[in-house]
């Protein structure tokens, strides 16, 4: 819907546009006012979300399954990705969708469906960017995150928030787990994501939302903690 919206604003703006050229058809059109800007600068540093969003994406994709769609994340530099089971579940053929827009073929080397989780595993791993993983037993309530993924198909999309609450308890995979609860927007497409602290350190893997009848996102998302992930993707990875 927000697509749609921005469309039709676009559009609004492009009639506009044309109507107020009609008033000017016979005269002299106004010298347009020069208002002061502030001249760029080149070498300003990214600072802030804005550097925390720049070391992540690359290690960000996007991951195809038939006609499921997700994201994942690179984890080492043996060409591993974790994504979540439910994003490959069923299918045969996986493309990644790298930051830089490239394709390529990966397989699925094993999963856990009682964590939703999955590993994949690419041919090529000197072009990937592993991401840093950090400890989600260090989180607190309040702390800012990022959710990053492909909501909608919308590749390297960034939400910021904040962790929500720890542990909550919600269902996933077959059974009842307990989650990393944020309020960063995660909508479909997102699953397998990271969720990375103000360092820029994966601290979960956003997997599924709280939504109304309508669907979408409604500021109530959750993540499978990293300290809980990162042994079952060491443990896929290693068998």
């Amino acid at each position: 819907m927000l697509v749609t919206a921005a469309l039709v604003a676009a559009l609004t703006g492009a009639v506009a546009g044309v109507a107020g050229a009609r008033l000017y058809e016979g005269s002299e059109p106004a010298p347009a006012a020069a208002l002061p800007r502030v001249a760029p600068d080149p070498s300003a540093a990214l600072t802030g979300l804005s550097a925390t969003a720049a070391r992540v994406l690359p290690s960000v994709v996007s991951v195809e399954a038939g006609s499921l769609g997700g994201s994942g994340f690179v984890v080492d530099d043996g060409g591993h990705i974790l994504t979540n089971a439910h994003v490959i579940r069923g299918t045969g053929e996986v493309i990644v969708v790298l930051s830089d827009g490239r394709r390529v073929s990966a397989r699925v080397i094993g999963e856990d469906d009682d964590e939703d989780l999955a590993v994949l595993e690419v041919a090529f791993p000197a072009d990937l960017t592993p991401a840093t993983l950090g400890r989600s037993s260090d989180l607190a309530v309040g702390d800012q995150v990022l959710a990053i993924g492909s909501p909608l198909g919308l590749s390297g999309t960034v939400t910021s928030g904040i962790v929500s609450a720890l542990d909550r308890e919600v269902r996933l995979g077959g059974s009842r787990r307990t989650a990393v609860q944020t309020d960063a927007s995660i909508n479909p497409g997102n699953s397998g994501g990271p969720l990375v602290n103000a360092r820029g350190e994966v601290v979960g893997v956003n997997t599924a939302i709280a939504a109304s009848r309508g669907g979408g996102n409604i500021g109530i998302g959750f993540a499978i903690p990293i300290d809980r992930a990162a042994p079952i993707a060491e443990r896929i990875i290693r068998n």
